[in-house]
């Protein structure tokens, strides 16, 4: 399977919306990717998962020996990775903002992670969960995402990362709306503002 084909299995389950979005990173985007969508079908999910994880295989990325992905959005494709790699998956989740472990979940200073996301758009999430992992004594040592829309090859830096599919689809600053988009309601989908809800 190519990189049009994963694209299709993301169109044939609804996962690619349009409309006018304000993301998680606070762009605006008339485009948005609900990759929950893509990942609700067990056998979808494992296809993109396997095939992801056949890419990390196939890269000169360093070794890891547990993945950690940052919830909502990586909680599913964080486990299906493991379960591909056959070890240990964990997630950390927000409390008043800051990305933390929770549940019994306990890292090592022998911990090397792949930090595993849904999408990446700014890396700003991914970055978080570097710093959580930091924190708690262990080392991010690779990244991947089953989409990348940064528009970038290297959306965090000079860490390893690997996407299945590479999505350019524009987003602009809350001050440079396009006039298209701003007659349009905007909607947040993004865990991290229904998080931010929650808490105030």
């Amino acid at each position: 399977m190519n990189t049009l084909t994963y694209l299709d299995l993301f169109k044939d389950s609804d996962a690619i919306l349009s409309g006018h979005f304000i993301l998680s990173s606070g762009l605006h985007s008339d485009t948005y990717i609900q990759c929950a969508r893509a990942l609700m079908n067990p056998k979808r999910a494992e296809k993109l998962c396997a095939a992801l994880a056949d890419k990390i295989r196939q890269s000169t990325m360093p070794s890891f020996n547990i993945v950690i992905a940052p919830a909502m959005g990586g909680v599913i494709v964080g486990y299906e990775m493991a379960r591909q790699f056959g070890m240990d998956g964990i997630f950390c989740e927000r409390v008043d903002g800051n990305f933390t472990f929770r549940r019994g979940f306990v890292l090592e200073p022998h911990h090397k992670a792949l930090l595993v996301e849904d999408v990446v758009t700014t890396g700003k999430s991914s970055l978080e969960t570097v710093d959580c992992v930091q924190s708690h004594g262990a080392e991010v040592v690779a990244a991947c995402s089953l989409v990348n829309r940064s528009g970038t090859a290297k959306p965090l830096g000079t860490l390893p990362y690997a996407a299945l599919i590479d999505v350019e689809v524009q987003t602009f600053e809350p001050s440079d709306i396009p006039e298209s988009l701003k007659d349009i309601p905007a909607v947040k989908p993004g865990s991290r503002f229904l998080n931010q809800k929650k808490a105030s």
